[in-house]
């Protein structure tokens, strides 16, 4: 018996011994294919190594800036911070320093007034059942100031995640042209969907950067491990033509007329005739791209073609001058011309005013008198001189989305009426390269808005010559006559320094199958150019279906537009008034003071003479000796306008209070400072305080409000 059991366990101990033998066999061939091939079920050890130890770290590129003509900032990256709430509890390890949020009802109270969100909403979002959560919109890219704000709360849970936001320093200023920037939910990367952000997305686009390098669990870098790195690559600078000036001209005068008269569509463009180059581009409806809240996407100076109206016939008298059917004494009956049982009318319902001069007739806008150089100049040349001035194709200018003109000239009474503006649509853009050969002794110049990328400068393009410098030259000499004359329908225009050519235009507008009546409801231009006898601008405004007021008129509209912006252009581009009209009064002459070179020169002397002209000197620094300055030498100030003058030493925070919002981006991009800004209106708040030393790259924060006094 005892010996059976012994047999037996021996039995079970070879057995066992066999077993085990073959597992270890097992595991060392396999251990011994693991250290050959550096694989375990499908995955590479090493990688997985190198990604349990390896840290990578990400550093952010910046898109590409946009500059105006002079170099001043329109578009830039800047830090932004979105709000996060962390809710998990087991986050929290010392009860005395809770790092989730404890009291979700005190939290909402305190945040939702920053976040300018309501208590209950912000409560439910603090109450869901998530380790961490967001607030929406309303919590994403705040302000440095802003964070400032939440931080001095000391609300436990409540942090933020560092990122960029696309900054727009001017708000609602140009902002068709410059477009805006949205993430791509695929990639989360921003991405351009509108304007020149759209268009030149490759050019602005960013690439980040990182960091690789070997860390141990407590996040300690590994000795004798290499660390990779890759520096990001920013996006490339833009320089626009716009000029800032000129476009905060016409901002403002358009903001006036659209508070005023609240009308469906204003556009205004500002172009260099002799270049092509726009100045200042501007349309409505619009909004501030800041805050996220746009709904019209379209720039109507290049996307919009409608029935020019009037301004048509610009194009028409240049036409019958070059072609030699045009005699300005030579009568004619106004009122109505009638084409078989078709009626051509003069705009006041067909009554015309008798017997007339064709000058008189162009001075009055006649819809006749153009019927019927239309007819001298016969369809088919007149369909060429369409085509030369460019009016049947886009013009190409550097902006997404152009669209094209519908010419219509199938028929006869369309042939004659597009010589009057009625029948054809056409974009402003067209309208604004046509007139440039008006302006510019027959030479038709391609209007162009990019200045340069990167090293890549852009150039004036000729396009065509559709009329020789004397016809050019005539067609200016009338053009000034429907300005200045009694009968001329462009008087509202007139200015006290500038002769000014121009054409006014009444469209009527086509909808549903038929044309709308009613007061208001048409599209009023007016194309005018100054001074009229060598133009240096040409400025293009029209108002669709403004609310008039009483006795209200839309050229009048228009020159609230046009009047101040092409004045206040001409005096600052430093062009000389006309010879023959009034005179500068004394006082406007005296507000003008001409920049010199000031480097070099005693800071106390260029300060006791630039305030005896009467600007506005602010000194940075306690230097005895100019170092640097803005505006640069051969600029115009008006009087009590701002000129900074920096000095050696150590610069301090002026005081910005009652500071415009244009003066501080002047002061930040001389320092070269980072800025950011909330509100409108006149400094009242700012991050860094009077009397602090700055350095480069510090970062400035403003708040500016409306004064309701």
């Amino acid at each position: 018996m005892k010996e059976n059991k012994n047999k037996n366990m021996k039995i079970v101990a070879g057995l066992l011994f066999i077993l085990f033998s073959l597992l270890f066999l097992i595991l060392l061939l396999r251990i011994t294919y693991i250290q050959a091939t550096g694989k375990f079920a499908g995955h590479d050890l090493v990688t997985k190594a190198e990604e349990r130890y390896k840290s990578k770290k990400t550093i952010e590129a910046q898109r590409g800036k946009i500059l105006d003509n002079k170099g001043n900032i329109l578009v830039q990256d800047n830090p932004s911070y979105d709000v996060i709430a962390v809710l998990d509890e087991n986050m929290t390890t010392n009860k005395k320093k809770p790092r989730h949020v404890k009291d979700p009802e005190k939290t909402a109270i305190q945040l939702a007034p920053l976040l300018d969100m309501d208590v209950n909403d912000v409560k439910q979002i603090l109450l869901k059942d998530k380790k961490q959560v967001e607030f929406g919109k309303s919590g994403q890219g705040i302000t440095n100031d802003t964070k400032k704000k939440i931080e001095k709360l000391n609300l436990p849970g409540i942090g933020f995640r560092v990122g960029t936001k696309r900054d727009y320093p001017n708000g609602d200023f140009a902002s068709h042209v410059l477009g805006i920037v949205r993430n791509d939910p695929t990639t989360n990367k921003p991405i351009g969907i509108s304007g020149l952000e759209k268009s030149l997305n490759s050019n602005l686009d960013k690439k980040d950067g990182y960091v690789i390098s070997s860390e141990d669990k407590f996040g300690f870098k590994l000795p004798d491990k290499e660390t990779k790195i890759v520096a990001p690559q920013n996006g490339e600078t833009v320089r626009l033509t716009l000029d800032s000036k000129i476009q905060f001209f016409l901002e403002t005068s358009i903001n006036k007329v659209q508070k005023k008269n609240n009308p469906q569509k204003i556009i205004g463009i500002v172009s260099d005739p002799k270049t092509g180059k726009i100045l200042a581009m501007s349309s409505r409806p619009s909004s501030n791209p800041n805050k996220n809240d746009i709904t019209y996407y379209t720039n109507d100076v290049v996307s919009y073609a409608y029935e020019p109206g009037s301004t048509m016939k610009i194009f028409t008298l240049a036409s019958a001058i070059e072609e030699g059917v045009y005699n300005g004494n030579d009568t004619y009956k106004s009122g109505i011309y009638k084409m078989g049982t078709e009626k051509i009318r003069d705009h006041n319902k067909g009554v015309g005013w008798g017997q007339i001069t064709f000058e008189e007739g162009v001075q009055r806008s006649s819809n006749v008198a153009f019927a019927l150089l239309a007819k001298k100049i016969k369809p088919d040349k007149y369909y060429q001189y369409i085509q030369s001035f460019g009016l049947d194709q886009k013009t190409k200018i550097d902006l997404p989305n152009e669209a094209n003109s519908t010419i219509n000239y199938k028929y006869k009474r369309d042939q004659i009426s597009t010589a009057f503006g009625q029948g054809t649509a056409i974009t402003p853009i067209q309208q604004i390269q046509a007139a440039s050969a008006i302006a510019n002794k027959g030479k038709m110049m391609r209007p162009y808005i990019i200045d340069q990328i990167k090293d890549e400068k852009h150039k004036p393009q000729v396009v065509g010559t559709p009329i020789s410098e004397n016809t050019a030259s005539e067609t200016l000499n009338i053009l000034e006559t429907v300005v200045s004359s009694k009968n001329g329908t462009g008087k509202p225009f007139k200015l006290n320094d500038y002769k000014v050519a121009g054409k006014t235009g009444t469209a009527q507008i086509f909808e549903n199958g038929r044309y709308l009546s009613g007061v208001g409801n048409n599209i009023f231009s007016f194309i005018g150019f100054a001074p009229a006898n060598d133009p240096e601008l040409v400025v293009y405004v029209a108002i669709q279906q403004p609310k008039l007021q009483v006795n209200e008129t839309g050229s009048v509209l228009l020159s609230e537009i046009f009047n101040p912006t092409m004045k206040n252009s001409l005096k600052y581009l430093s062009v000389k008034p006309s010879s023959d009209t009034d005179k500068e009064s004394s006082d406007q002459k005296e507000s003008e003071v001409k920049i010199s070179s000031y480097v070099g020169k005693s800071t106390k002397t260029t300060i006791e003479n630039l305030k005896t002209e009467g600007l506005n000197v602010i000194t940075l620094g306690k230097g005895k000796e100019v170092t640097d300055q803005f505006p640069t030498s051969g600029d115009k100030l008006i009087k009590n306008e701002l000129i900074l003058l920096k000095t050696n030493g150590e610069i301090k925070m002026p005081n910005l209070y009652g500071w415009s919002l244009r003066n501080v981006m002047y002061l930040a991009n001389f320092l070269d400072l980072e800025f950011s800004f909330e509100g409108k209106g006149y400094v009242v708040k700012q991050s860094i305080k009077p009397g602090t030393f700055i350095n480069k790259k510090d970062s400035l924060e403003i708040e500016l409000k409306v004064n309701e006094d």
